[in-house]
């Protein structure tokens, strides 16, 4: 008679790199073993301990060419320089123009990050493309992937709006601790512009399009550099930022009866509360960067930027007072892109780093939020 069964241990005594506790799977606390007896024999096969650290070695971004101003809105919509500027921050920001695509900016940010890195793009593992606008239905990642890459790594989306580039950075650094991935590439990239009621100056003003991509590797344990992260989604907030599928009545001649009345199916404009987000991230987000340092074991002390996502200028300073964090050391530059949803942590970063801002070494507290409603941070090393 042969039978087979699991056993599970749990609480061994191996040091994790960090405190991840929403995140288990991530965590080297955890070791399944499995057991095949029989009655002649017994065998038992323990897999291999993966325990890697991650690190962040490369980046890029990618803007359209078109550069449109408060200047440029006031002209279509009603509005002013100075209504835009004081309410959000914003001066600036690109919109991709018919002879663009959210893949384009997504391949070019990500080759510049490869470069950076000195990594060829046959030796990504997994392609990450963090985007709620890609030009395709369904999706963007094989697309992205087939252009930039021989080897035919794993690439799918995550759509996540805002939160999308975040949540790639933590999910590329359970791949890599936990499934010996050894390069990641996440890659953050919106067009919104497409989705925008251009007639809406609430919304139509706060939104442009770009791509930023980090390159995640694998290191020792010693080495690791993402120290924490908190997470969290509430899908109750849905209802205060939406882009929601209309259902249009439409006649298609020689469409078989089923039963059904024929419909168009399009994308609404990008729906937006901004009084409700402003309330609930200014809140949230400084509660979860304390919950990310205090899982982290640091310190606010210990931190040398922060690096909120791009959405609202009063946001960003709103979140630095009520963590007590100096002006100087906040990281934005929103008053150029506008809100770039997934692709404004990784296109901030890399204007940073290139100027010299954010050099090797140094920790930021970044944190993102978004639609779902969901929001997080991480604590994080460059280089």
């Amino acid at each position: 008679m042969t039978y087979s069964y699991g056993i599970l241990v749990q609480n061994m005594k191996i040091s994790s790199p960090i405190g991840l506790y929403p995140f288990r799977l991530c965590s080297t606390n955890l070791v399944t073993e499995r057991i095949r007896c029989s009655s002649t024999s017994t065998k038992t096969r323990v897999p291999k301990l993966i325990s890697k650290g991650c690190k962040l070695v490369g980046c890029g971004s990618a803007l359209p060419k078109h550069q449109f101003s408060n200047i440029d809105l006031a002209k279509i919509v009603d509005t002013n320089d100075e209504w835009i500027s004081s309410r959000t921050g914003i001066r600036n920001r690109r919109i991709l123009s018919d002879k663009e695509s959210t893949t384009g900016l997504a391949v070019e940010a990500a080759q510049k990050a490869l470069q950076m890195a000195e990594v060829e793009a046959d030796d990504v593992d997994l392609i990450l493309f963090c985007s709620s606008t890609p030009d395709d239905l369904f999706g963007g990642a094989p697309e992205v992937q087939k252009t930039l890459c021989k080897s035919n790594p794993l690439a799918y989306d995550i759509r996540a709006a805002c939160s999308g580039f975040l949540i790639g950075l933590v999910s590329a650094s359970c791949y890599i601790r936990g499934g010996g991935f050894k390069n990641v590439l996440v890659i953050g990239t919106d067009s919104i512009s497409r989705y925008v009621d251009w007639t809406d100056r609430n919304t139509c003003v706060l939104f442009g399009d770009a791509a930023g991509a980090i390159l995640v590797q694998a290191c020792d344990r010693d080495e690791d550099a993402l120290f924490g992260f908190d997470m969290h989604t509430d899908g109750d907030g849905s209802r205060y930022l939406s882009a929601a599928i209309k259902q249009n009545k439409t006649n298609h001649s020689g469409r078989p009866d089923l039963g059904i009345s024929p419909t168009d199916t399009t994308i609404s404009h990008l729906q937006m509360n901004g009084q409700q987000i402003f309330r609930f991230v200014t809140n949230a987000v400084p509660q979860s960067i304390e919950a990310s340092l205090e899982k982290s074991g640091h310190k606010l002390s210990e931190i040398d930027w922060l690096l909120v996502h791009q959405a609202n200028q009063r946001i960003i300073d709103h979140v630095a007072k009520k963590l007590d964090f100096p002006k100087d050391r906040v990281i934005s530059n929103l008053k150029n892109y506008g809100n770039t949803s997934a692709a404004s942590i990784p296109l901030a970063l890399d204007e940073a780093v290139r100027s010299g801002k954010v050099k090797k070494g140094e920790t930021i507290m970044t944190a993102g939020f978004g639609a779902g409603l969901t929001w997080g941070s991480a604590i994080v090393r460059w280089g």
